[in-house]
């Protein structure tokens, strides 16, 4: 069996906006949140409730170095931005939905792949009589 692909190779199909579209743009912290750490992020947040907080996207995002060729031409002192995890909760008792970006390093890849391991188990279990009965049919 040949090596996991990691976190950064992955290119979900479409996207997800940060924030909420129906939030005013003065209201941002109340629907979004951007953490230096994934420690930090993972002390304030790792541990939320599953329900209450559902996360149902992720996104681990790599600058590509072809964007920025004019930026590295120009400066001597350019650094490439680094990598960040986007998180796209369904805040479900509010109706709200909330989004974190957290800057992230390669050294991050395991804590983040089992926290969302679980969170994916979570949505498998909310899924799960549809795939049983898809199995029965079948």
């Amino acid at each position: 069996m040949s090596a996991a692909k990691h976190l950064w190779e992955f290119d979900h199909p479409y996207y997800c906006t940060e924030g909420c579209y129906y939030a005013n743009g003065t209201d941002l912290d109340d629907v979004h949140a951007n953490w230096e750490t994934w420690a930090d992020f993972a002390e304030a947040w790792g541990a939320s409730d599953n329900d209450y907080n559902l996360l149902f996207r992720w996104d681990w995002k790599r600058a590509d170095p072809t964007d920025y060729a004019v930026e590295k031409e120009a400066g001597e002192n350019f650094e490439m931005p680094g990598d960040h995890l986007d998180l796209f909760y369904m805040l479900q008792r509010k109706a709200k939905p909330f989004s974190h970006v957290v800057k992230v390093t390669e050294a991050d890849e395991p804590a983040v792949r089992a926290w969302l391991t679980a969170k994916a188990e979570h949505m498998r279990m909310l899924w799960e009589p549809l795939f049983e009965s898809s199995a029965v049919s079948a």
